[in-house]
């Protein structure tokens, strides 16, 4: 018997069931979901580099100016002129996502020994590595929000002039979609306790609840420093990236080495942002005054 190789053991498939959990639960319990929208799940790999293509222009826009000159389009310049100006070809690019990064699991539930049903403890397994997934990927997409940050705006102890800063850098960038200041449990009790918090500028503050929804015009997002990547506050617009995974395999397999199945998985997964829209990503606290990456 060769090692590794299912030799026609009994075995049943749960990659689309375990898409399915996976993407309920990240909905539920992603630190940057608004950033990043939906977890994107996918049954199978059919690449194993490539996530998918998106079409991308960077031919930049430009405004000018009509002519009326009396030998432009006419007179001289019949039929080799236009009063339109120069003419801009636009082509789009195909840009490949790559998958960045793997998670797997391999467990045995042993009928000797589970003390339960064994469809309810897979169940309940493929549900907390379902959960596990997510605090993976929480990770993962804080640290390429960092890794991403056009700038690191500095120190995060004065939060009113570090949110003043953060305000005119969106405003100098025109960013029109609502933008999230995801911060650390420091950072956040400061804004709480923040002496312009106050009932009569009309703040939202809960002092009794400890809870705060908006700063600044920056919608406040909580976030345990495990997923911050060593930052105090991270800047994004939502819904400005995604988030993916491809699950290879889902499965149980009978064992021959104990009676009861294995439960193994295996998938791949990653992060993208249009690198125009990286420009609209910030951070602070990770230095004073050096960009974040």
């Amino acid at each position: 018997m060769v090692s590794g190789q299912n030799n026609k053991l009994a075995a049943r498939t749960y990659q689309k069931q375990f898409a399915g959990l996976a993407q309920a639960v990240f909905n539920v319990k992603a630190v940057f979901g608004p950033t990043f929208g939906v977890l994107q799940a996918l049954d199978g790999v059919q690449n194993n580099k490539t996530a998918f293509s998106v079409k991308t222009n960077n031919v930049p826009v430009v405004v000018g100016k009509y002519s009326v000159d009396a030998n432009t389009a006419f007179g001289t310049g019949t039929g080799k002129s236009s009063r339109f100006g120069d003419r801009t070809e636009i082509i789009y690019e195909d840009l490949d996502v790559p998958y960045t990064d793997e998670w797997n699991f391999h467990e045995g539930i042993d009928r000797a020994t589970v003390n339960n049903d064994v469809n309810a403890a897979l169940a309940n397994r493929l549900e907390l590595q379902a959960q596990a997934l997510t605090r993976k990927f929480n990770k993962a997409n804080g640290q390429f929000l960092v890794d991403s940050a056009a700038e690191d705006l500095g120190a995060a102890t004065d939060v009113t002039k570090l949110f003043n800063a953060a305000s005119k850098k969106f405003l100098e960038l025109e960013v029109d979609v609502p933008v999230r200041a995801y911060v650390s449990a420091d950072v956040y009790n400061n804004i709480v306790d923040l002496g312009l918090t106050t009932s009569a500028k009309r703040s939202t503050v809960s002092i009794d609840e400890n809870g705060v929804t908006m700063f600044k015009g920056f919608t406040i997002t909580e976030v345990p420093d495990q997923y911050l990547a060593g930052s105090q506050v991270i800047f994004a617009p939502d819904n400005i990236g995604r988030t993916f995974t491809g699950i290879n395999t889902a499965r149980t397999i009978e064992s021959e080495d104990f009676d009861g199945v294995a439960l193994q998985g295996h998938g791949k997964f990653g992060q993208w942002i249009l690198e125009d829209n990286k420009q609209a990503v910030f951070t602070a606290g990770v230095s004073k005054s050096t960009p974040a990456k």
